[in-house]
């Protein structure tokens, strides 16, 4: 089976001056404004002045998770996680305020709550230069009694205001697990973890449960008001392989439209969906899928395991977090052996090759972008549930820390949940077994201000964009330059030497493609210099 090359577009704006970039990928220009930490491989596509840019989130550090609590320990956790604006309200005044709900040991599947320490960047990528948070609410099984044992377990966290009739808020959870058909997976719970009164399990209308039972978090209100029916919480689902479509799933729900709370056994009928790549059919446990439906790159061994609705200022996106398949792809084994779905059967490979599964030749923790007005497209028929694309890619492999075990599978599974603090512009991201087996947390921060030089579109902006980033062979470019100039394209290595000229830009030539067989792996900078403008993007060849 071969991986589809990710045609995630990737394209930076400028409207005047240089850019520099250094070894370490940060971004420079004469703005005067501090570097920005950007992975500048894959930005984004043109994108209309709302959206919320990969250019806007500044990374801020990490921090470990605390010791066990409870019956339970952050062994395999980073399963869900949501921030709650109340906790830790005796913490210092430090700038990250609130505390963090979050999911323990995969097998457990019980929730504690955590205090968010001020994170730190580590140069050499060591647990122990991190800060540490602090157990606020120990360990405690909210769903005790909801369901049996959980094969390769998955699960959803978001705290959300009172809703509909309610005089509090809840901590709205959903499971579910690697094999299943139709079982009620959604609940809530109090935030005080000593009184839980957990109400559940729910089933999710007659959604599947590969594209409902994973993802959870907020959307902003006004938004749900406009668009759907006022329903604020967002579930969704993405699973490796095709069973819960071609790309990730959402929906908007509101549990508390069927009762403060639902019966156990309750279908949900508050729901609109918002994404999906494919057609589901409640008759059978997997969604019906085309390949013109599906999401544009999408890889069988993607794995999507978190979402967030970002806002900064004006600026606005719904991300999915999660490990992105690149080159090839297939089911079997990762030392390259292919399963075949009828026979003959291979020998299973020697550790630490021996889990069968959906396998690439290598793996990027990414963030994917959705513009919300598709999704208010979609909610209002006006665009079907698989048309909204991504318009943009962030790739933070560089910053992951090592795997906590065997490298395949460590990086398969290296992203996990992500929540964010909409009030202070900070996002939490999951990376699992990077302290040893434990998890540990990743900060970044929404820019407060948008930065002109790389927002702004107009008739004299000179634009470059790059797919498939990375790439192997061969990569093309697209741009266009201002007016009737006619620009360079050249591609240089780290050490500044110019490495290959493509053919001259003109408005007439709006494509060019570099044949890079001949080179060695590694990152070069592509240079587009146009009407007095100068653009880098940085590429990644990768064989």
């Amino acid at each position: 089976m071969h991986d589809e090359t990710d045609n995630s577009h990737g394209a930076t704006r400028h409207g005047g001056g240089d850019i520099d970039y250094n070894g370490a990928g940060y971004m420079t220009g004469r703005t005067g404004r501090a570097a920005v930490l950007l992975f500048t491989g894959l930005i984004s596509l043109p994108a209309a002045a709302q959206r919320l840019m990969p250019s806007d989130l500044i990374y801020r550090g990490a921090f470990r998770l605390p010791g066990p609590s409870g019956g339970s320990n952050w062994g395999y956790s980073g399963m869900a996680m949501t921030w709650y604006p109340a906790g830790d309200p005796s913490g210092p005044d430090d700038g990250f305020p609130g505390s963090l709900f979050a999911s323990g040991h995969d097998h457990h599947q019980m929730i504690a709550e955590i205090s968010i320490p001020v994170p730190v960047i580590s140069e050499h990528r060591d647990p122990g230069d991190l800060t540490s948070a602090a157990t606020l609410q120990p360990f405690t099984d909210v769903a005790s009694g909801f369901h049996g044992e959980l094969e390769i377990p998955v699960m959803g966290l978001a705290w959300l205001p009172p809703q509909g009739s309610q005089t509090e808020g809840k901590l709205h959870f959903c499971w579910g697990q690697h094999i299943q058909y139709r079982e009620a997976s959604y609940g809530w719970c109090a935030s005080d973890l000593s009184r839980p009164a957990s109400a559940g399990p729910w089933f999710l209308g007659d959604v599947n449960n590969y594209t409902g039972n994973d993802i959870l978090f907020d959307i902003p209100a006004a938004w749900a008001g406009q668009h759907v029916q006022g329903r604020t919480l967002a579930g969704g689902r993405h699973r490796e392989g095709v069973w819960s479509g071609l790309g990730p799933a959402l929906y908007a729900i509101a549990p508390w439209e069927n009762g403060d709370p639902p019966p156990p056994g309750t279908i949900l009928t508050g729901y609109t969906p918002l994404l999906l790549y494919g057609e589901d059919d409640p008759s059978i446990p997997e969604i019906i899928t085309d390949p013109s439906r599906k999401m544009t790159g999408y890889a069988e061994a993607d794995q999507w395991t978190g979402g967030a609705w970002l806002t900064a200022g004006d600026r606005t996106a719904v991300i999915f977090v999660g490990t992105k398949a690149m080159g090839n792809s297939w089911y079997g084994f990762s030392d390259g052996t292919v399963w075949p779905y009828d026979g003959p059967y291979p020998e299973v490979p020697d550790p630490p090759h021996d889990q069968r599964g959906f396998w690439a030749d290598s793996i990027h923790a990414q963030f994917i972008f959705y513009d919300p007005a598709d999704l208010a497209a979609v909610a209002a028929g006006t665009m079907e549930t698989w048309e909204p694309q991504p318009y943009a890619v962030h790739d933070f492999t560089h910053l992951l820390f090592a795997p906590g075990y065997d490298y395949w599978e460590g990086k398969r599974h290296s992203v996990g949940a992500c929540a964010f603090d909409p009030e202070h512009g900070l996002l939490y991201v999951m990376e699992r077994l990077a302290d040893e087996d434990k998890s540990i947390v990743h900060v970044w921060e929404t820019a407060a201000e948008t930065r002109v030089a790389e927002r702004r579109e107009g008739p004299d902006d000179v634009c470059l964009s790059a797919w498939p980033n990375p790439f192997n062979g061969e990569i093309r470019f697209t741009f266009s330059v201002p007016g009737m100039a006619n620009g360079s394209l050249d591609i240089y290595d780290l050490a500044g030497r110019r490495v290959a000229a493509l053919p001259p830009v003109t408005q007439a030539e709006r494509s060019a493609v570099w044949n890079a067989s001949g080179r060695a792996s590694g990152v070069y900078l592509a240079v587009l210099t146009a009407g007095g403008q100068r653009l880098v993007q940085k590429i990644c060849l990768m064989k």
